[in-house]
């Protein structure tokens, strides 16, 4: 079975490049890009979503795997959570992001703020569906630093770091993400699928 990633983020396609073995295939290359409505309430449902739209377009001979994530700050209650892609606007980039999340911080009269990671991924195929999470909790600041990573990246500092994601090496990263601790829990499911 091929391994096809249901997303048209760059950025976490090469995440899921480097912390999987496998040849991963975005869905784009098979299909064309598209956008895909992601209209449920939790991480997990808009993962199953995305995961399930490329899996009836592609069939039974593949397996898809898909990831919806973001960043919440309790300060903001739980925002931007699973706006996090869109919460400047429709068709914002993430600088505008960045930025509408670093002014949120600074409306509060806050330098930092604590904030955690969700990652949730889904693993559809005809073997059934399987949907696992990982989080990464730190703190954000009222700056950005560091051009590494992508996203909420140069505002965020993991527990334990006093560097921000944007600023450590993607082999640090991978280890501690929220996406790296999910994957691993999903890396022994798509063995399982793809060995069947």
């Amino acid at each position: 079975m091929k391994l096809v990633l249901a997303t048209g983020n760059k950025g976490k396609l090469r995440e899921f490049r480097q912390m999987c073995q496998d040849e991963v295939t975005a869905f784009s290359e098979l299909l064309g890009a598209f956008d895909i409505v992601e209209d449920g309430s939790t991480f997990a449902e808009n993962a199953l979503i995305k995961a399930r739209t490329i899996y009836e377009k592609l069939g039974d001979d593949f397996l898809v795997i898909a990831d919806d994530s973001g960043i919440s700050l309790p300060v903001l209650g739980g925002a931007p959570g699973i706006y996090s892609a869109r919460y400047a606007g429709e068709g914002a980039d993430d600088k505008e992001n960045l930025y509408k999340l670093i002014d949120a911080v600074k409306a509060k009269g806050l330098k930092s703020a604590p904030a955690y990671y969700t990652a949730a991924i889904a693993i559809v195929s005809k073997y059934g569906e399987y949907v696992v999470h990982g989080w990464m909790h730190g703190e954000v600041i009222d700056e950005a630093r560091g051009e590494k990573g992508f996203g909420y990246d140069p505002m965020f500092i993991p527990s334990g770091c006093d560097r921000t994601l944007g600023e450590l090496d993607d082999e640090v990263k991978s280890s501690i993400s929220h996406r790296g601790k999910a994957l691993a829990l999903a890396k022994p499911i798509i063995g399982m699928l793809k060995n069947k």
